[in-house]
C-alpha cells in the first residue's frame, strides 16, 4: 500500500504542475494587459511608470520565465500577494476561505451519500413499483437541473417565500457565534448542493444492487433461510457499493463547481466566492493560488477514495 500511495502522490504532483501551467497560460492569454490589474484607475500613470511597474513585477519576461518564477515561489509556500486586497498574502487568504467550503461540501456530500444510497437500495428492492418510479423521476430532474438554477429556485422558495432558512451568509451578522445559527445557515445550501449528487448516487446504487441481487451467492443465502433484510444488507449492499465508492470520489471535483454557484448565490464566504471575486477583479495571484489548493484537495480525496475502495473489498489489489 505504501509504494502505491507514494506513486499516486508523485502522479498527483505532476498533475498539479500541469494544472498550474494550463491556468497560468490561460490567464496570460486572456484579452487585456495583465498590468491593468495592478494599476489604480483613479491615478494617472505615464507609460514610463507603467513600464517600470511591469519590469518590477517581472511581466516583461517571457511566459516560461514568469511561470518558472511563480512555480519556484509556490514550491516554498509563497503564492504571492493579492492585487485587490492591499498586498494580503494569498496563502493565508485561501486557507481562511477553504474551511467554509470544506464544511459546505462535506455537509452536502454527506447528505447526498446517505440519501442516495438509501434511495437506491429502496428503489432496487422495490423494482418497478410506484416507489421505484417516483425515485427515478426525482433522480432524473435532480441530475438534469443545473446547480445555479437549483440554487436560485431553492433560495427563492425556502428563504423568500417560506422563510424557512436564512437567505445568505454563514452566520447572522452581529450575533454571537452558535452552532445552531451555523446549522441554520448551512442546511439549505448543503441540501441544494446535494441534489444532483444524491440523484446520481441513487441511480448507480440501484443499478449496481439490481445486478448483485441476481448473483448465485445471493440466491444461495436466501435458500439457506437467511432473512431478506440480512441478505440485502450483508451480502448484496457491500458488493454493490464498490462502483458507488468510486463514483463518490469522482464527484468531488464536480462538487467544487457546484459549490461555486451555491456560494455565489448564498454569499457563502468560501473558495467559490473568493474565486468569482478574483476573476471579476483579475486578481491573478489569488486565482492561481486557489486553483492550486483546490486541485491538491481533489487529488488527495481521489487517493483516499482508492484506499476506501480497497477497504470495502479486500480482493481489490492496488497497483
Amino acid at each position: 500500500m505504501l509504494p502505491y500511495i507514494l506513486k499516486r502522490l508523485t502522479t498527483g504532483m505532476l498533475m498539479l504542475v500541469a494544472l498550474s501551467m494550463l491556468v497560468f497560460a490561460l490567464l496570460r492569454l486572456a484579452p487585456g494587459d495583465p498590468i491593468d490589474a495592478y494599476v489604480n484607475p483613479n491615478v494617472a500613470m505615464s507609460q514610463a511608470e507603467m513600464d517600470a511597474l511591469r519590469t518590477r513585477l517581472g511581466l516583461d519576461q517571457p511566459l516560461p520565465v514568469q511561470y518558472l518564477a511563480w512555480l519556484q515561489a509556490a514550491a516554498t509556500g509563497d503564492l504571492g500577494y493579492s492585487i485587490q486586497r492591499n498586498g494580503v498574502r494569498v496563502l493565508p487568504l485561501v486557507l481562511e476561505r477553504i474551511g467554509p467550503t470544506i464544511l459546505l461540501m462535506a455537509a452536502g456530500l454527506a447528505i447526498a451519500i446517505v440519501v442516495g444510497i438509501a434511495a437506491g437500495i429502496v428503489s432496487a428492492v422495490r423494482r418497478n413499483s410506484a416507489t421505484d418510479v417516483g425515485f427515478s423521476v426525482i433522480a432524473f430532474f435532480g441530475i438534469s437541473s443545473p446547480a445555479f438554477l437549483t440554487a436560485i429556485l431553492g433560495l427563492y422558495l425556502f428563504s423568500v417565500v417560506l422563510h424557512w432558512a436564512p437567505s445568505g451568509g454563514m452566520l447572522t451578522p452581529g450575533a454571537p457565534f452558535s452552532v445552531g445559527d451555523l446549522l441554520a445557515h448551512l442546511i439549505l445550501p448543503a441540501c441544494l448542493l446535494s441534489i444532483g449528487h444524491a440523484a446520481l448516487i441513487m441511480r448507480y446504487m440501484r443499478g449496481s444492487l439490481l445486478e448483485v441481487l441476481n448473483q448465485d451467492y445471493v440466491r444461495t443465502a436466501r435458500a439457506k433461510g437467511v432473512k431478506e433484510f440480512w441478505v440485502i444488507m450483508k451480502h448484496a449492499v457491500r458488493n454493490a457499493l464498490l462502483p458507488v465508492v468510486t463514483l463518490i470520489g469522482s464527484t468531488i471535483g464536480i462538487a467544487v463547481g457546484g459549490a461555486i454557484f451555491i456560494e455565489s448565490v448564498f454569499n457563502w464566504p468560501g473558495m467559490g466566492l473568493l474565486m468569482i471575486n478574483a476573476v471579476d477583479t483579475r486578481d491573478y495571484p489569488v486565482i492561481m493560488g486557489a486553483t492550486l489548493i483546490i486541485g491538491a484537495c481533489v487529488i488527495v480525496v481521489n487517493l483516499l477514495t482508492d484506499i476506501a475502495y480497497a477497504a470495502v473489498d479486500p480482493r481489490v489489489q492496488v497497483a
